[in-house]
């Protein structure tokens, strides 16, 4: 297949009706291919690019203690990210056990394993890197760090701390703990968690970040903050060469970045469910105040293009705006020059979407070229 025409291009300043030309995986021109594939009037995107999804870790670990075989959870996740149009994936493993999540470590060292082999073997057909989150208050977490910091596939690192009540994600303790009495722990085995990880945090919060962040300069490799809830959180980011503020909790973190000049990435299920499921910030509201330059699917893959969709339904943005948000906006944070929008000399890495009552289905994915979807 050599092009496409009888399509919509979402380019990155306008729609264009037309089609592309191909040659060697690339895109050759933007101009409609005669004998090419039909797109029969819908939209003809660049690959989505997911720079955080946890979802092989939800994979791995289906129910609470049902553990799933880690190679098969990889080519289900691959599965998935391809069915809904992400055509590079930043695979985000934790490292570092901490609280309730007993299975973590062990999901991390497979989830390793698996995709170095089966990249290695062409089992997979979305491209898959290595987002690592390192979890700050675990005291093993720098030598598992150290472990696999040379991998080629490594591409990101993110420093991140849930201990409740200190900050992030789990400031509020009274939310804290009702979430984790919903998932069925006991009162008493929630205060006992709460008072260990406060321990944890105190103990191994300051060398642990301080390691990390010595081991990314000195393998060239960028570095996010998590879930930052204030300026002052942003200035000492700023202050250790932190270009990327990955799910700002307020409004405040979220401009305090924008100023010192980070890339802000946003999470994409926020803006589909119509807000934080954690009384934080809402990311649409974001979008709204120009303080976005990319989305994430943190949990749900498919959430990427329906947050898109989302928001130029909206006309919070133009739908080129709002495609640039999980295309050239992620491509540009991540250093991906060579994908992320329609262009001649780019990887055609592509996706046809129809609307159907008003939602985006995706109908087909290319990767270099060659369907995959």
């Amino acid at each position: 297949m050599s092009g496409f025409h009888n399509a919509v291009l979402v380019l990155p300043n306008e729609l264009r009706p037309g089609g592309l030309c191909l040659a060697n995986g690339l895109i050759a021109a933007l101009e409609p291919h005669p004998n090419g594939f039909d797109c029969e009037g819908g939209y003809l995107l660049p690959g989505l690019i997911d720079l955080h999804t946890d979802n092989l870790e939800r994979q791995a670990s289906p129910r609470v203690n049902a553990l799933w075989p880690s190679a098969q959870a990889l080519l289900a996740h691959d599965k998935q990210c391809v069915a809904a149009g992400i055509t590079t994936v930043f695979d985000a493993l934790c490292i570092g056990e901490i609280g309730f999540e007993k299975s973590r470590h062990q999901t991390f060292l497979n989830g390793v394993a698996d995709l170095t082999r089966l990249s290695a073997l062409g089992a997979l057909q979305a491209e898959h890197v290595l987002h690592l989150r390192c979890e700050l208050p675990s005291p093993g977490m720098p030598a598992h760090l150290a472990a696999i910091i040379a991998s080629p596939l490594l591409r990101l690192i993110s420093v991140m701390d849930h201990t409740p009540g200190i900050g992030g994600q789990y400031a509020n303790l009274a939310r804290y703990r009702a979430m984790r009495q919903a998932e069925g722990f006991a009162p008493p085995e929630i205060d006992a968690m709460i008072e260990a990880l406060q321990a944890a945090h105190h103990a191994h919060h300051r060398p642990n970040r301080a390691d990390v962040l010595a081991l990314a300069r000195a393998h060239g490799l960028p570095v996010a903050s998590h879930d930052d809830r204030t300026s002052a959180d942003i200035a000492t980011n700023a202050r250790d060469g932190i270009a990327l503020a990955e799910f700002p909790v307020s409004h405040e973190a979220a401009m305090a970045a924008r100023a010192a000049g980070q890339g802000v990435i946003g999470g994409a299920p926020n803006i589909v469910r119509g807000g934080s499921h954690a009384g934080n910030v809402a990311v649409h509201e974001l979008v709204r105040a120009g303080l976005i330059d990319a989305l994430a699917s943190d949990y749900v893959p498919a959430s990427l293009l329906d947050a898109a969709f989302t928001v130029a339904h909206a006309a919070t943005l133009s739908l080129p705006q709002a495609v640039a948000l999980i295309t050239a906006g992620p491509a540009r944070l991540a250093n991906l020059p060579d994908r992320g929008a329609l262009a001649p000399g780019l990887r055609a890495d592509l996706i046809l979407v129809r609307l159907y009552d008003g939602l985006p289905v995706v109908r087909g994915v290319w990767r270099a070229g060659v369907r995959i979807g």
